[in-house]
């Protein structure tokens, strides 16, 4: 899989306030990857630097394993953006909209505002003024505006920022199919993990500018999965006894002592005699759940996100 953003060090300083603090990010071809940070975090800030729309103080960028800044309009061709609200002249069709766009960055096709009205689900809107548009129809047409030119990147900044539960379902469904039935690589930001944690694939979380950590959501759901925890007085002849006895091999021991059984969830008490009758003393027994918003928490020392 290559690797389509990379960034080494990206910094970006206002006076004395380093906005985004020596980032180093990957995103990898046909990502949907996650930009989860707070509020103020530098999720906006570092978007602009890799659409070049301000420039680093220091740091690189590579976009399509070129230096942006040395080859800046050709990468530029080949993405497609939304950063925050989508603005649209509101006397305005969407296609007389669109029209506007596909002149200013040089779009000649014959059918690709009518494709890009008919991805975004808004083909049977098109007689009807901007202005009188909800705040998801806009939002649909930002991306169609995106798509104008079939970019191979997509980077879209709080998309469902103030969309009511439908409009956020709407929009995770239409970021899902352009991921998965064109093979575009998105980038999409948000401070809400509710939101984006059934639409992404890899995530980067930042925090005051410095990206914490980049993961992927698989290695994240297998950390916060359900398990029996067992508090015990010989974890070493615990384990030998639920492998051998009982067959569970997923387990781990947490802290000495503590096991935690990731499955047979409904057997504690199998378990737990199991244990007693081989002369170990059980001195808890609880099941527990590591949460996402938890984990998070802890990651970014104390706040939270969303």
């Amino acid at each position: 899989m290559s690797v389509v953003i990379k960034t080494t060090n990206l910094t970006k300083i206002y006076g004395e306030q380093k906005s985004v603090d020596h980032l180093n990010m990957t995103v990898k071809q046909g990502q949907i990857y996650g930009f989860l940070g707070r509020n103020g975090a530098g999720k906006t800030t570092t978007i602009r630097m890799l659409l070049g729309l301000i420039k680093p103080t220091h740091g690189e960028i590579e976009i399509f394993g070129e230096n942006l800044f040395t080859n800046q309009k050709e990468i530029l061709r080949r993405i497609g953006s939304m950063v925050e609200v989508p603005g649209f002249y509101e006397n305005l069709t969407a296609r007389e909209n669109l029209m506007i766009n596909a002149k200013i960055i040089g779009v000649h096709k014959k059918n690709a505002i009518d494709e890009t009205l008919e991805i975004v689900g808004l083909h049977n809107e098109t007689k009807k003024l901007v202005g009188k548009y909800s705040l998801g129809m806009k939002q649909r047409l930002g991306i169609a505006r995106a798509l104008l030119h079939y970019p191979e990147l997509l980077i879209l900044d709080e998309p469902t920022n103030g969309l009511d539960p439908i409009g956020i379902k709407e929009m995770r469904r239409l970021i899902k199919d352009l991921a998965n039935e064109r093979n575009i690589t998105i980038v999409i930001s948000s401070h809400i993990l509710s939101e984006i944690e059934q639409l992404v694939d890899h995530m980067g979380i930042i925090h005051q500018g410095k990206l914490l950590e980049e993961v992927s959501f698989d290695q994240l759901r297998k950390r916060n999965r359900k398990y029996l925890e067992f508090q015990v007085s010989d974890d070493n002849k615990a384990t030998m006894l639920l492998e051998n006895q009982l067959e569970i091999n997923d387990y781990e021991v947490h802290d000495e002592g503590h096991i935690r059984v990731y499955s047979h969830l409904g057997q504690q008490g199998q378990i737990n005699r199991l244990f007693v009758q081989n002369d170990i003393d059980v001195s808890k027994i609880m099941m527990s759940e590591d949460r996402l918003e938890d984990y998070f928490t802890k990651l970014v020392g104390g706040g939270t996100i969303g």
